[in-house]
């Protein structure tokens, strides 16, 4: 039984429209169709494919989140038990634009042993954001840590 894609990852905010608004402006996912579940969602998109559902969490959510989806957690801020949220992506130095423009901070990171250049970055809630592009789009840039170089 072997996993074959990763599907969505839900993230429970306090301010949803601004976290929607984070993901479409900033990472260039799109929202799209959901089912009514009867409490606040919203499903973001890549390539059709909705990868990310964003509902309300904290204290105070809607009696419909609990009988739905449970609770397990009142957090609203960090990772908490997921460390992050990773997407594969390309035009890494479009993307390194963007984020300047925009004022987003990351750091960067070379995972020689697969090829991959990564773009860490924390979105509104504190949510760590993978982005991994192939390492030949990184010829011309030096990763602030590279995977190789750590200490055993």
């Amino acid at each position: 039984m072997p996993l074959t894609h990763l599907e969505h990852f839900l993230i429970q905010t306090e301010d949803l429209d601004r976290t929607v608004d984070w993901y479409t402006d900033v990472l260039g996912m799109e929202e799209g169709p959901h089912p009514d579940f009867k409490m606040p969602v919203h499903w973001l998109y890549l390539g059709g494919e909705d990868v990310l559902h964003l509902t309300i969490g904290g204290a105070d959510v809607s009696e419909n989140r609990k009988k739905y989806l449970g609770q397990q957690s009142t957090a609203i801020r960090g990772s908490g038990v997921v460390d992050h949220v990773a997407f594969r992506a390309t035009g890494l130095a479009e993307m390194m634009a963007h984020l300047d423009a925009k004022g987003i901070e990351y750091t960067n990171r070379q995972l020689d042993d697969q090829e991959l250049f990564q773009l860490f970055l924390i979105d509104p809630n504190g949510v760590k954001v993978e982005l991994n592009f192939e390492a030949s789009e990184a010829w011309d840039i030096t990763a602030d840590v590279r995977a190789v170089e750590l200490a055993d």
